[in-house]
């Protein structure tokens, strides 16, 4: 069954289990999240829900954003995303989803923006070795060394792995376990980290390959 929510990262701890195991977890502020728009074949060719999260001050929403939303007769949020559900026909415009649609021990897909880390040199960037540092290789041990062939092809091939922009781009890590589900707080519990910083915008889906 395919389901997801909106959330914000809150951070890192750690919880125990009935053993007294200590489980890293990630917790998730999931929801409430309203829906704002629904797609059918239809009218658009497909079936999916659009869902926002998050108040947002309506002097700070665009004039279009704000015809949009006083069309589903919903408040103003600031985060807006797609999600293509299984049971798109039971949801209305204004329904709510909670997090308690997910449930401890399921697998998720956590999708969110990664931590930008301005630019990088090649070692940081893409884990090069470094240069020898003997025998004359001089002040450039963090440099990426050759970069292109000969008179053949006489230029650097598209896609050479090379230092530049590192980080702030969408990340998916599959196939995480909920560990723990609080309902009346709007908080999920997922073991292991997942991308972003604190604060970041997240979207929590049922995993594909569980």
């Amino acid at each position: 069954m395919k389901k997801g929510i909106i959330g914000k990262k809150v951070g890192m701890t750690q919880i125990f289990d009935e053993k007294g195991k200590v489980i890293p977890v990630t917790v998730v502020e999931a929801g409430p999240c309203v829906v704002t728009q629904k797609k059918t074949v239809e009218n658009d060719g497909y079936d999916a829900v659009q869902v926002g999260f998050g108040d947002q001050k309506p002097q700070r929403v665009s004039k279009p954003l704000t015809g949009h939303f006083k069309k589903g007769d919903v408040a103003p949020k600031k985060t807006l995303r797609e999600l293509r559900l299984d049971d798109t026909s039971a949801l209305n415009v204004g329904d709510l989803i909670k997090a308690d649609v997910f449930e401890a021990g399921e697998h998720v897909d956590v999708t969110g923006k990664s931590k930008g880390k301005g630019y990088a040199g090649v070692i940081k960037r893409w884990n090069f070795h470094r240069l020898k540092e003997s025998h004359g290789s001089g002040p450039v041990v963090r440099h990426g060394g050759s970069s292109g062939a000969c008179s053949s092809p006489s230029r650097v091939w598209k896609g050479l792995k090379m230092a530049g922009h590192l980080g702030a781009e969408t990340v998916t890590v599959q196939n995480l376990t909920v560990a723990k589900v609080d309902a009346e707080n709007n908080l999920i519990a997922i073991k292991g980290a997942i991308p972003g910083p604190n604060g970041g915008i997240v979207v929590v889906r049922n995993s594909v390959k569980a």
